[in-house]
């Protein structure tokens, strides 16, 4: 095989298992989004506030902190998890606004 042949091979090898990782990725927040959602009806149910940003803080430094830990950017962690939050509280708001 040529040096060519090799890094092709080798680039193949490396988006399967990115793919793979995404794949896990989606599988893993669609989890997520099932648990926030029955956190959401509970939330309904009771007259909680959909959003508790005293929650959101100790998580964003849990996870600022795992970020660091696993050699990831914590200000991504921070962005990715203020971008999830947002849609929970949107899907919250939405069960709230629907009991």
């Amino acid at each position: 095989m040529t040096d060519a042949e090799d890094a092709r091979a080798e680039l193949q090898r490396l988006r399967g298992t990115i793919d793979n990782i995404d794949a896990a990725l989606i599988f893993m927040l669609a989890e997520r989004f099932r648990a926030t959602q029955q956190v959401g009806v509970l939330k309904a149910d009771h007259a909680m506030p959909p959003s508790d940003p005293a929650r959101e803080e100790q998580q964003v430094a849990r996870l600022r902190a795992l970020a660091e830990e696993a050699h990831l950017d914590p200000e991504f962690a921070e962005k990715w998890f203020n971008f999830v939050v947002a849609e929970v509280i949107r899907h919250h708001t939405e069960t709230a606004e629907g009991r």
